[in-house]
């Protein structure tokens, strides 16, 4: 992503009466309930802004999350201490504007949301992300994600493995 955008959290000062992803469950929850989520510190949203138009291009949520152990797949559940659930943070909502298509955003905006859960001094094991459909599932797939063994669109990345990611 070039310096066209910048990431920062939401603010009420981001318009989201106009965002469109093409997917009306995202758009709806960005533009009347992610607030409120906020508020309430259910999660923290970033959105990705257009520098010239102070437009938003996308956003994603963080919050605290965590999976029992046996949900995990075998080969990165026999490396984890045997405690009932593995602590992590869970990418609940992640969408670009249809307007950016195309330009990389999606994986910019993927790439800021581990930065965060890896720079932050709150101990989380893995970055799980919820993905609201199989095209969603094959995008975090893409960069290693894998599916959850009871829940398939909820999907697992270490956070080693995470880092080296966005550290090349």
């Amino acid at each position: 992503m070039s310096a066209r955008f910048v990431i920062e959290p939401l603010e009420k000062k981001h318009r989201r009466a106009d965002f469109s992803c093409g997917n009306d469950r995202i758009d709806a929850y960005f533009r009347e309930v992610v607030s409120q989520d906020v508020k309430r510190k259910y999660a923290t949203c970033f959105v990705a802004r257009e520098i010239t138009t102070d437009r938003v291009a996308g956003f994603y949520t963080l919050s605290s999350s965590n999976v029992p152990l046996n949900n995990v797949p075998e080969p990165l559940a026999k490396r984890l201490p045997r405690y009932p659930s593995v602590p992590a943070v869970l990418i609940g909502w992640l969408g670009r504007h249809g307007d950016y298509a195309g330009q990389g955003l999606g994986e910019a905006l993927l790439f800021d949301a581990i930065r965060t859960v890896a720079t932050s001094s709150i101990g989380a094991h893995a970055i799980f992300a919820d993905a609201i459909d199989d095209e969603a599932a094959s995008f975090y797939a893409t960069f290693g994600f894998m599916p959850l063994i009871e829940r398939p669109r909820t999907l697992y990345l270490p956070v080693a493995t995470a880092l080296s990611l966005v550290s090349t």
